[in-house]
């Protein structure tokens, strides 16, 4: 308070109460809001998704590509997600019942046959090159650099069924497309045909030779043939923007860094020597020939070697020259940064690094749980919107072209598309304590069976039906595998319990 407010106080203090009011609902309520000298160079404005996108979204992904493929970070990013998001591939199970209520073991497995079949590279791919868990593994990782990927419908002719899916870039999609004549209420944006609601009616996709280079011309593929897989984070969105958006400069200023403290080490591990001459105007050395000659002092330059032996000139003598400094270390800010750029996509530090050395079974056990979140939620987006979409196309498929006869599909085809999807599961930080907490809540009613199995991806009717059929052939063979030893063994060669199986 200066001095007028002082003095205007004293003399009207109602007066001098409304003059701060009012001054602080100027200043604003909010420090984030305030715009004064401390907030000054930082004036964002307010607009639709597309507007701020748009402008930008093609270098960000280009930038991403370019990380994608020259950064180890960027990549100790994409790789985690891969692994643990797909893996060996997010697995299917049908799941028809019969009209009583029971499975129907038979043309489960019946579907469950064709449709491994159909996941071979010669099948689900019209190039015959991915396999359809090496799909999945690409839609996460064009997911996590690009915003985006498509994959067509297609149906052909050859395979196990008549479709098949065909991986399309989101560079394909027609930009220049903005406006068409005789679309009705359909407008194109950034070469997606939007009707009135903005839900995407069709896709004007580029069509390029083989090559690689556009023909100048596009095709415009119905939204039903089109599986667009993108993050949808505003209302107003309507494309794709890459998550590594915000974690680009960060992993760019960590390999400029690394660069730099390269550079000076490999400088700070050099030795020079200057040779220096009481005569000016005579030789360096003695019978030394073939040496480049400096242009500006006329000398020559000469190179040193381990081991060398040279004899100089009487009057010359040899000053070495060693850089002075201390090494770098970069430590300590590569792992601030790694640990940043990993919580910027959700993963922590240690998964992002591989680096166990600062972790203990409770903080390894926090940090994963918090990272299977996050696989968790990837997973779900993969199943809803890529693999439920592509397993309806496939049983439709299959009972069209014959493969499947179920003669009343059409009129229950809700009861005959009832599946669901095991992603890849997790193993143990410490095997121990896990098994042990897991028989507890078991024992206690805590738990179930079913949601432990998911956890580690595996269905637990086929873990009991498997375990049934082991604990039959033991008994038929005299076994004992409840961890009691072998029936047949001797006393004294019985297990127990201190050796591994």
């Amino acid at each position: 308070m200066n001095w007028l407010d002082r003095c205007i106080g004293f003399i009207s203090p109602s007066w001098g109460y409304r003059r701060a009011a009012w001054r602080q609902a100027m200043r604003g309520f909010y420090d984030s809001g305030n715009i004064d000298r401390l907030n000054s160079g930082w004036t964002p404005v307010n607009a639709t998704a597309e507007q701020t996108d748009s402008p930008q979204r093609d270098i960000i992904r280009a930038r991403a590509r370019d990380l994608e493929r020259n950064s180890d970070i960027a990549e100790a990013i994409i790789g985690p997600l891969e692994r643990n998001v797909v893996g060996n591939g997010i697995k299917v199970q049908a799941k028809i019942k019969k009209p009583d209520g029971s499975d129907d073991d038979e043309l489960n497995q019946q579907i469950e046959d064709i449709w491994a079949e159909w996941c071979e590279p010669r099948n689900c791919d019209v190039t015959g090159l991915q396999s359809f868990a090496e799909m999945q593994r690409m839609a996460v990782r064009r997911l996590e650099v690009d915003g985006g990927i498509m994959f067509v419908k297609a149906y052909t002719k050859g395979g196990t069924v008549p479709f098949a899916l065909q991986a399309r870039e989101v560079d394909e999609l027609d930009t220049s497309i903005n406006s068409l004549p005789g679309l009705g209420r359909n407008r194109v944006w950034n070469g997606i045909e939007l009707d009135e609601y903005n839900k995407p009616v069709a896709y004007w996709l580029k069509k390029y030779t083989p090559d690689g280079f556009w023909t100048g011309k596009s095709e415009r593929i119905e939204e039903k043939r089109i599986i667009f897989l993108w993050q949808k984070n505003r209302p107003s969105q309507i494309r794709e923007m890459s998550p590594l958006a915000k974690t680009v400069p960060r992993v760019r200023d960590v390999n400029e860094f690394v660069e730099a403290v390269s550079v000076k080490e490999r400088i700070l591990a050099c030795l020079s020597v200057f040779i220096t001459k009481q005569n000016p105007t005579g030789t360096i050395g003695r019978g030394i020939s073939g040496g480049k000659t400096d242009k500006q002092s006329g000398y020559q330059q000469q190179t040193i070697s381990p081991g060398m032996i040279k004899e100089l000139q009487p009057g010359e003598g040899v000053t070495p020259v060693t850089p002075s400094g201390q090494a770098t270390s970069a430590k300590d800010f590569i792992t601030t940064q790694q640990r940043l750029a990993g919580s910027g996509q959700g993963l922590s530090y240690e998964a992002v690094s591989r680096d166990m050395s600062q972790v203990n079974y409770s903080s390894a056990r926090q940090g994963l749980l918090e990272d299977q979140r996050t696989y968790g939620i990837w997973q779900q987006f993969l199943i809803e919107h890529f693999c439920q979409e592509v397993y309806t196309e496939f049983v439709i498929s299959a009972v069209l072209s014959g493969q499947l006869n179920i003669p009343d599909f059409w009129q229950d085809k809700r009861r005959y598309l009832k599946h669901v999807w095991i992603p890849p599961g997790w193993s143990w930080i410490d095997p121990l304590k896990e098994v042990t907490a897991n028989k507890t809540a078991l024992s206690t009613g805590q738990d179930t069976l079913a949601r432990i199995c998911a956890e580690r991806g595996e269905d637990w009717r086929d873990i009991l039906k498997q375990r049934a059929a082991e604990m039959k052939m033991a008994q038929e063979l005299g076994v004992d595998i409840s961890g009691g030893g072998n029936k047949n063994a001797p006393a004294n060669e019985t297990d127990n319990g201190n050796t591994g199986a």
